[in-house]
């Protein structure tokens, strides 16, 4: 069995896997970047090694500093958990060659499934039929154009390294179709590392369904059931269920065969989801995630298997310890993602801050699962999910009722969520009904009654000015931490000493102190008005579309921003002429910030 698993990951899947390993007395290190030294993930782990740096590419997606933190962690296992290098064959194989072992899919399965051409390829050669598209890099706007006249309008652009609906765009026309493919390039090469593309048709009204498999390394491939994943904005997910509701049984078994199938095809190991899309009865091959996705623990509710505890268990050569038929579902179990967004009218924008509550629900089958506490601040550098709150009932209706039970229950300030959208989804006749599919909130779920939330509370007060009481804190010495003894004073937010890398933990029968909000995350997000364009949030500006002089309608795109992970396109209020251009590509914003006037 494993002993030492360094994570290679941050926020909630990082102690999602922490907390699994300490129930199996495996030791855990944790890295991080200078943006998380005090970060959950990093309190919770034995050990925690400095990465550096603020950005993923810095920090997170640095194979250099990640493979020192294994060296020197003496760690005998790496979980890369989702997202950063979770699908990336050459990380993988970086960390196998330090003798370590990875818990994953053999870089080869990666490299067929993890590029989304290949993993196309790769399905049809197992005979499960695909969403009609290409198999080819798409290296031109010309090679857009010429697949939606053939197939039709709109077609879609999808990273081909990449998931989460990261580098995904809809192109609605011929016209469209330069635009689209440089920010879908663009927004992939920043999340992946890699900008390729490919082309797919676009299904007017389809269910998004996943099938969880996991196999081991003797060639034994099972599946566990299906989950519905089609309530969704921007193309990433905001519910998950599973079982796929409505969906006959023969047609689901199918579906399950068809994913053993497709991971049998590559030589699959360990976790893995293959997934479909669902439209009039029919069913097609969409992509394999080579890792564990966000939505696993509803997989976990109705089978009663902890996904990683079989990740650890198949890594350490062990075989599945259960067949097909021993695969038992119970019951119904519904996930909602709460994200740092404002949805206030349906906008669902990017809102990083500090976080002053966080009250969790509680009660008979419920759990929540978060890589965020209270005081803890949320990052315009990273992704924004805060946290996952996850429900079981004996049907999908007496858990669609725990959850909204649920949801009204948890309190979460300082920073605005997705909760109230949450709300307004699973109240809805449609997603009872289940008539939703992956376009349903976009363009049928009114959330234009949704008012946008007030701006963050602002930081505390002097902490020098409190009485000073003894405490463990956390001490960063050459990039390791330890835990020490200091007088510090008596606050519930962290004092981190600055040039000397001290940061706040938490003494035995005290509130452990939290870090406070910097001034730009704390910042009001001011609207937008008259002849100033402002943005409402945090952020990089990674294009800017007018110049001074150039005339614009009421609409039109400004300039593009990049926040937690997404672009956001900033656009003027107002008709008129571009009197100012005060940003460039590369520039770091505030939510206020003026970056255009027009008169």
């Amino acid at each position: 069995m494993l002993t030492k698993v360094l994570i290679a990951n941050r926020g909630e899947i990082a102690v999602r896997i922490i907390r699994t390993c300490r129930e199996l007395s495996i030791a855990t290190v944790a890295v991080y970047s200078d943006v998380d030294r005090t970060a959950l993930h990093v309190r919770l782990a034995d050990e925690a090694y400095a990465l550096g740096g603020d950005s993923a590419a810095d920090s997170y997606l640095n194979t250099p500093k990640i493979l020192d933190a294994i060296r020197r962690s003496g760690a005998d296992a790496v979980h890369p958990g989702y997202g950063f290098f979770s699908e990336n064959a050459d990380f993988a194989r970086a960390v196998m060659a330090e003798g370590v072992a990875w818990i994953g899919p053999p870089p080869e399965a990666i490299e067929i499934m993890g590029d989304k051409i290949s993993s196309r390829r790769a399905a049809e050669r197992a005979e499960v039929a695909g969403v009609p598209g290409t198999n080819t890099v798409t290296a031109s706007p010309d090679e857009v154009t010429a697949f939606g006249d053939q197939h039709g309008w709109p077609v879609v652009i999808k990273a081909a390294y990449g998931g989460g609906g990261r580098g995904m765009r809809v192109v609605e026309s011929a016209a469209d179709a330069p635009a689209a493919l440089e920010s879908a390039e663009r927004e992939s090469l920043k999340s992946f590392g890699r900008s390729e593309s490919y082309l797919e048709r676009y299904l007017p009204w389809p269910r998004h369904i996943e099938v969880q498999v996991f196999a081991d390394a003797r060639g034994h491939c099972i599946y566990l059931g299906t989950r519905d994943c089609s309530a969704q904005r921007r193309h990433q997910k905001l519910i998950e269920e599973a079982p796929a509701p409505e969906i006959p049984a023969e047609i689901e078994t199918a579906m399950g065969e068809a994913a053993v199938k497709v991971a049998l095809a590559c030589g699959y190991v360990n976790a893995g989801t293959v997934e479909f899309l669902y439209q009039d009865g029919e069913f097609y091959f969409l992509e394999m995630n080579t890792r564990l996705q966000v939505e696993h623990p509803v997989t976990e509710a109705v089978t009663g298997l902890d996904l990683v505890a079989l990740q650890l268990k198949v890594a350490s050569g062990e075989r599945l310890p259960l067949a097909q038929e021993d695969v038992e579902r119970r019951g119904h179990s519904i996930e909602v993602r709460i994200n740092a967004e404002d949805p206030a009218g349906g906008r669902f924008v990017p809102s990083p801050g500090t976080i002053t509550r966080f009250r969790r629900a509680d009660g008979f089958g419920v759990r929540t699962d978060a890589g965020y506490d209270e005081g803890d601040t949320v990052s315009q550098f990273y992704d924004n999910l805060v946290a996952k709150l996850i429900v079981w009932g004996g049907d999908r209706e007496e858990a669609r009722r725990r959850m909204l039970r649920a949801l009204r229950e948890t309190e979460i300030e300082g920073i605005p969520t997705t909760i109230p959208a949450d709300i307004a989804i699973l109240e809805h006749p449609d997603f009872v009904a289940v008539r939703h599919a992956t376009a349903w909130v976009e363009q049928r779920l009114d959330l234009s009654a949704l008012a946008p939330t007030g701006p963050p509370a602002p930081p505390p007060g002097d902490a020098e000015q409190s009485p000073l009481v003894e405490r463990e804190v956390d001490a960063e010495v050459n990039g390791r931490r330890y835990r020490v003894k200091l007088w510090v004073p008596d606050v519930t937010t962290a004092v981190t000493a600055g040039a000397t890398g001290v940061a706040a933990g938490g003494g035995r029968g005290t509130a452990r102190p939290r870090p406070a909000a910097s001034a730009s995350a704390s910042r009001a997000m001011a609207p937008s008005g008259g002849g100033s364009v402002t943005v409402p949030m945090q952020g990089t500006i990674v294009q800017v579309l007018v110049s001074v002089g150039d005339t614009v309608e009421a609409g039109q795109a400004v300039c593009v921003l990049e926040a937690m992970k997404m672009e956001n396109h900033i656009s003027a209020e107002r008709s008129g002429t571009v009197t100012q251009v005060n940003v460039a590509p590369g520039d770091s914003v505030g939510a206020g910030d003026v970056v255009a006037v027009i008169e």
